[in-house]
């Protein structure tokens, strides 16, 4: 069965479309259909398209439940600061919290031979949270164009 009719069948909390429009809903949509990345891809496209600069202000302000990974709490703690900082919005408070950080450094791409590229190129954001990306890890074909880099 197509995902987004599942997803209109068994109803995420505050879901009105068929894109999580925050990242606690990427988080409640991983929970019941699983894959966390394309949720987050589906979320930055909604993201992008959106012009205005206090709705997605509010789509980053609410802070996901914890999950069951911690990898996914800190990634999206840095997905959140990172379009933040990119488009001159709040950086919410959630992302500074301690359970929003690994301990040790994680690559997700999971390429041996590109780990010491990775180490030079990922985002702040990314990079203070031990999770080491390339350049543009939030990067999708229907972005406009950011504030800066």
């Amino acid at each position: 069965m197509n995902l987004a009719v599942e997803m209109q069948r068994h109803l995420v909390p505050g879901l009105k479309g068929r894109r999580p429009r925050t990242l606690a809903q990427v988080i409640e949509c991983e929970r019941r259909f699983g894959r966390f990345d394309a949720f987050l891809r589906e979320f930055c496209d909604e993201f992008y398209i959106e012009q205005d600069a206090a709705e997605r202000a509010a789509m980053l302000e609410a802070e996901p439940p914890l999950s069951d990974d911690e990898k996914h709490d800190a990634y999206l703690a840095a997905s959140a600061e990172h379009l933040a900082r990119r488009y001159h919005l709040p950086v919410p408070d959630w992302t500074n919290r301690p359970a929003r950080f690994l301990h040790r450094a994680w690559f997700p791409c999971g390429l041996e031979y590109l780990k010491a590229t990775l180490l030079c190129e990922s985002p702040v954001a990314f990079r203070r949270r031990m999770i080491f990306v390339s350049r543009d890890p939030l990067y999708r074909p229907r972005r406009n164009k950011p504030a800066f880099g």
